[in-house]
């Protein structure tokens, strides 16, 4: 059986200020910040993660904000771009948000497809697009009603060095069909509803360098611990190198660089972000590994305090 992924997991990107993170995609674009953790190597830098009401698979973005990072830059052997879908019908009230809090934003298109492109505090490259797949929001927040939020990711467009080579791993390894070429990019599909449109330009793209605004990795879904490891024997067969499995609290993973250079991680849908906190208060408090919480008092400490919170239009 050839293993296909449904599509995206999640993305993790490099950022500065956490507070400014969470103004940007709680306040701005109002995801639900479903989880605040640490990074399990760096206690002292937090692991944020943003998505849709539950933090399912195909929704979720989330930071490491280190406010004393070097800026990086976009390039090759990185995500370029990361795509969110919207309902049909709802870019008019996205044009008019953004404006509202002073988010420079241009309207772009591929695919016959117009996108909404515009960027984070960071730097960070993010685009808006129309999608009917996909189920509809329910969460709501500062102002953005569920008929119009954010459902989870459109995909993403990556930024290859070796463009041949990374639709191979796309095709082959990852099980996604080629869509097409036009305008200088190649489209691929996945099987899921979410996170399942990946565009590529077709040239290789000369490469970035990681820092803040970048994309670190992104992550491909798989539906259980077993077929991920059927996945980690097959790449090794395909002569990739992923890591051993890791456990990442929620979900698990493993990672191999692909020959275009971009990090790419296989992530298992479950547990899921409800194994430690309510469905209704994900995201309020600190979590922690068991073996970080003798550390509990000094990591707080050691952490900026955030605050989810609604903001003040700049523009009337």
């Amino acid at each position: 059986m050839k293993l296909q992924t449904a599509g995206i997991h999640h993305v993790t990107a490099f950022v500065g200020d956490a507070q400014r993170n969470v103004d940007f995609y709680a306040g701005i674009l109002g995801l639900r910040l479903v989880k605040k953790t640490i990074n399990f190597d760096q206690p002292e830098v937090y692991h944020l993660y943003f998505g849709d009401e539950q933090g399912n698979p195909g929704t979720i973005i989330t930071f490491f904000p280190w406010p004393q990072g070097q800026k990086g830059k976009i390039g090759g052997g990185q995500v370029g771009i990361t795509t969110y879908a919207v309902p049909p019908g709802s870019l008019p009230f996205w044009m008019e948000r953004l404006a509202a809090y002073g988010v420079a934003y241009e309207k772009t298109a591929r695919f016959s497809e117009e996108f909404l492109s515009f960027a984070d505090f960071d730097g960070l490259q993010l685009e808006i697009v129309e999608r009917a797949d996909g189920p509809q929001s329910t969460w709501s927040f500062a102002g953005v009603p569920a008929d119009k939020a954010i459902k989870g990711f459109g995909g993403a467009v990556l930024y290859s060095a070796a463009p041949a080579k990374t639709a191979a791993v796309l095709e082959g390894s990852l099980g996604m069909t080629r869509a097409g070429e036009q305008d200088g990019f190649i489209r691929f599909h996945t099987t899921g509803h979410l996170g399942n449109v990946i565009d590529m330009p077709a040239e290789p793209v000369p490469f970035g360098a990681g820092g803040t605004g970048t994309v670190h990795h992104i992550a491909w879904r798989t539906k259980d611990d077993q077929e991920q490891l059927i996945w980690r024997g097959e790449l090794q067969q395909q002569g990739y190198h992923p890591t051993t499995v890791q456990p990442r609290q929620y979900f698990n993973a493993i990672y191999f660089r692909e020959s275009g250079g971009i990090l790419f991680e296989i992530a298992t849908d479950p547990p899921g972000f409800a194994i430690d906190e309510e469905p209704g208060s994900l995201g309020e408090k600190l979590m922690l590994p068991e073996w970080y919480e003798p550390y509990r008092g000094q990591i707080e400490r050691n952490l900026a305090p955030i605050e989810v919170r609604q903001l003040e239009v700049k523009k009337p």
